[in-house]
C-alpha cells in the first residue's frame, strides 16, 4: 500500500502523467525503493521511503514508462525533448564529429533495445532509469558509460554492467530525496565528472570573453589580483559602493549566461544549470585568469582605468 500510495501521487505531481495506470508506475518505484533505499537501509521506515519516492522526477518517469510500454508520442517526445542533450554529450565524450555522430545514434538504439524482454518488450537501457536523477543528466551518463563500454571493447578489458551505475552517475543531491549512494569506481566517475564539468568550463569561458573591458578588468583586479573593493575600485576610479555594485550585477550577468548556454546549447535544464555552477565551478580544471588577460587587453588598453 505504501509503494501504491506513492505511486498515486507521482501522478498527480506529473504535468504529464501518460495516461499511466497506479500499478504500472508502482512496479518501477518498487524496484527503485529495494535498490537504493533497502540496499543501503535494510530497516527503513514509511517516511524514509516516502521522503525518497516524493524526490523522484515524475515527469521524466513517466515519459520513460510510457516509452517502455511502446508510446509513439512519448518517443517523439523523448527525441525531440533530449536529442540536442544526447549530441551534445556524444560530442564531448568523442574526438571528432564522425565519432559523436555515431556515438549519438548508438545511444537510441541502447534506449530501445535490440532484443526482447520476457514480457514481450525492447529490453533497453530505458528500464535502468528510476526518476532519481533528472532524465536530461541520466542520459548523459548513457552517453559516457556506452564511451566507457566501447573503450573497454578495443582495451579487451572485462566490461561489466550494473543497471544502479547510471542512477548512480546522476542522482541529484538536491530536493527531498537523499539516498546513501556509494561512491563511484573510475573510470564512470571522472568520465561523467568530465563530461559536465567540460560542458560548464566552455559556457564560463565564452561568457568571459563576452564582457566588457572593465567588468573584465574589475574581476581580474578583485579575484585573482588580490586587490581589495576600494583599491580595485580606486584604479577603476569609481567609488567603492559603485564597484561594489558592479560586482553584483557581473555575478548575477556570469550565472544567467551560463546557465542560457548550457540550456540552449548543450540541451540541460534549468535546475541542472543552476546546480553545475555550485557543483562545479569550484573544481574546473581551468585557467581562467589568462582567459580574463588575454582577452581583456586590446580593450583596457583604451578603458578609462588605464587613461
Amino acid at each position: 500500500m505504501l509503494i501504491l500510495a506513492g505511486a498515486k501521487r507521482l501522478l498527480g505531481r506529473a504535468a504529464n502523467d501518460r495516461g499511466l495506470a497506479e500499478a504500472e508506475v508502482a512496479q518501477r518505484l518498487r524496484t527503485a525503493v529495494e535498490k537504493y533505499v533497502f540496499k543501503t537501509a535494510p530497516n527503513a521506515d514509511a517516511q524514509e521511503i516516502a521522503t525518497f519516492m516524493n524526490g523522484l522526477h515524475a515527469d521524466d518517469l513517466c515519459l520513460v514508462l510510457a516509452c517502455e510500454r511502446g508510446d509513439e508520442s512519448a518517443w517523439m517526445d523523448l527525441f525531440e525533448g533530449y536529442n540536442a542533450t544526447v549530441q551534445s554529450a556524444a560530442r564531448t565524450a568523442s574526438s571528432n564529429e564522425a565519432m559523436a555522430d555515431d556515438l549519438a545514434q548508438s545511444i537510441w538504439a541502447e534506449l530501445h533495445g535490440l532484443k526482447n524482454r520476457n514480457d514481450g518488450r525492447p529490453a533497453g537501457k530505458l528500464s535502468y532509469y528510476s526518476g532519481a536523477g533528472s532524465l536530461g543528466g541520466w542520459l548523459r551518463a548513457v552517453v559516457g558509460q556506452l564511451a566507457i563500454d566501447r573503450h573497454r571493447r578495443e582495451a579487451r578489458l572485462v566490461q561489466t554492467e550494473d543497471d544502479a551505475d547510471l542512477d548512480r552517475l546522476t542522482r541529484d543531491t538536491d530536493g527531498e530525496a537523499k539516498l546513501l549512494l556509494h561512491t563511484l569506481p573510475n573510470p564512470e566517475d571522472a568520465l561523467t565528472n568530465n563530461l559536465a564539468a567540460a560542458d560548464t568550463e566552455k559556457a564560463l569561458a565564452q561568457t568571459l570573453a563576452d564582457l566588457n573591458p572593465e567588468d573584465r578588468l574589475l574581476v581580474k583586479l578583485y579575484y585573482f589580483d588580490g586587490l581589495r573593493l576600494r583599491e580595485a575600485a580606486a584604479v577603476l576610479k569609481v567609488h567603492e559602493a559603485t564597484a561594489s555594485r558592479r560586482l553584483t550585477r557581473i555575478h548575477g550577468e556570469i550565472r544567467k549566461s551560463v546557465e542560457g548556454i548550457l540550456m540552449k546549447q548543450h540541451g540541460w535544464t534549468q535546475s541542472e544549470a543552476a546546480r553545475s555552477l555550485s557543483e562545479i565551478a569550484a573544481h574546473l580544471q581551468m585557467e581562467i585568469e589568462p582567459l580574463l588577460a588575454t582577452q581583456a587587453d586590446p580593450g583596457l588598453r583604451s578603458s578609462p582605468a588605464e587613461s
